[in-house]
């Protein structure tokens, strides 16, 4: 749901004394910036410095925030703009590292010849036992075509890389699984399904990443028929587990009963499609789809699903509106009904502001700021992989949703996600159901 964001370090000296950075902060803000994390490296008695991370939607917002900031004058300076974003990349962020060292001949011995041959021959008589000397039970291919990347678009699978490198940091920090990036200079269907069915012997599972809609419904089906390994696309079924919990979390707080609830998915492309069908999966009362696209309609419907026909009538209609259209104020306030809850996910412009639907009517309303599928896919990944599955299935899905809820403090939606107890919750409830 995430759209394309500019991220600066803007490094500021503020003068001593109270009020001065909420100068800053509040230039900032006027300006359209968004404030993230913020450091302070310097105080003296005279003067305090903070490298301030700001997101922007574009350059030239970026440059009114700088501007803003210089203008306030009263001993307020911007030192440099830096760009650590880029710095953070620079020569890739994973390396592929050995576990063992090799200081002796023994050593070389063991981990290559003569020794390696004792076990390839204990692998040949039982293919199984690769699982457990060799790396292949403890790594994921990270596959994508590039044609989906975050918010933007079909831009090829080398400029996807940096995405394809951060999953892959995840999986490492998270949950101790080796990911390795996969880029295919192909979007078509049957050479897909084929590279991966001819490489997947090296890989516990398949992780399908940034794949556009809609080959990448058939990509994955076909994937998941064929192979004996597991396989998700996240940005299906990623979102739609993270969206499941956080719909939970809504219901707890309103007071709703889901089973019971009448729910609106707004835009069916990859994500609302597949909310959709985790709705269904979970046991929701009614879920209705709405999508400008006919045949994403359809979609939903060969599902057994429903579809309505215009935003007014599911707005009308349905107890729990979800919206992932990437359109920002499609919501209109007047739409809301007394009592809804409303999730408008697009991020950083939600289809509603949680505030302009609250004060409208709706008993909840939240955007999609903490709805990140890095709550989802490397627990999902390590249960699979822990369990020996080989395939992931909506009940282990729905399980890593009900124990992100379980992990969720009172008055939060989700967990935070570099929270790293909610990834291993995740991982033993998916263990578990896979086990079942």
């Amino acid at each position: 749901m995430a759209e394309r964001q500019i991220m600066r370090t803007l490094i500021v000296e503020t003068p001593a004394g109270p009020g001065n950075f909420a100068k800053v902060a509040t230039a900032i803000g006027n300006a359209m910036g968004d404030i993230g994390d913020i450091k302070t490296i310097k105080i003296t008695t005279l003067s305090t410095v903070r490298d301030i991370s700001v997101y922007c939607g574009s350059e030239q917002i970026l440059e009114d925030v700088v501007e803003a900031v210089r203008s306030i004058g009263e001993g307020i300076l911007v030192h440099a703009v830096s760009d650590e974003v880029l710095k953070a990349h620079e020569g890739g962020k994973i390396h592929m590292q050995s576990k063992i060292d090799v200081r002796s001949l023994a050593d070389l011995r063991k981990v290559y010849t003569p020794g390696v041959a004792e076990v390839c021959t204990a692998i040949e008589k039982d293919p199984e036992k690769a699982r457990y000397f060799t790396s292949i039970g403890n790594t994921v291919a990270i596959v994508t075509d590039g044609t989906a990347i975050l918010g933007l678009g079909n831009i090829g699978p080398v400029a996807g890389m940096p995405v394809m490198e951060g999953k892959a940091v995840l999986f490492d920090q998270f949950v101790g699984i080796s990911g390795v990036p996969i880029l295919l200079d192909t979007s078509d269907v049957d050479e897909v399904v084929n590279t991966v069915k001819h490489i997947h012997q090296g890989y516990g599972a398949i992780l399908l990443e940034d794949i556009g809609s809609p080959h990448c419904f058939e990509i994955e089906e076909r994937l998941k028929a064929e192979l004996p390994i597991p396989v998700m696309h996240d940005d299906q079924h990623g979102t739609a587990v993270v969206t499941l919990a956080a719909v939970l979390s809504a219901c707890w707080a309103a007071g709703v009963e889901p089973e019971n609830a009448v729910i609106g998915q707004v835009g069916l492309g990859a994500a609302g499609l597949a909310i959709c069908r985790m709705l269904m999966a979970y046991g929701a009362g009614e879920v209705y789809g709405l999508d400008r696209n006919e045949e994403a309609k359809e979609r939903l419907r060969s599902y057994d699903g429903k579809t309505l026909d215009t935003l007014e009538e599911l707005m009308q209609t349905c107890d729990i509106v979800i919206a992932t259209t990437g359109v920002p104020g499609l919501i209109k306030p007047e739409m809301v009904r007394q009592g809804q809850i409303i999730l408008a996910l697009s991020n950083p412009h939600p289809e509603i502001k949680p505030e302009d639907a609250l004060e409208a009517g709706a008993a909840y309303a939240a955007d999609g700021r903490m709805i990140n599928n890095v709550l989802g896919f490397p627990g999902i990944f390590r249960g699979a992989l822990d369990a020996g599955a080989k395939t992931i299935t909506y009940p282990m899905l729905i399980a890593a949703a009900e124990a992100i809820v379980y992990h969720t403090k009172p008055g939060d939606l989700v967990p935070h996600a570099l929270d790293p107890q909610v990834h291993m919750v995740v991982a033993k409830a998916v263990e578990n159901a896979a086990s079942k």
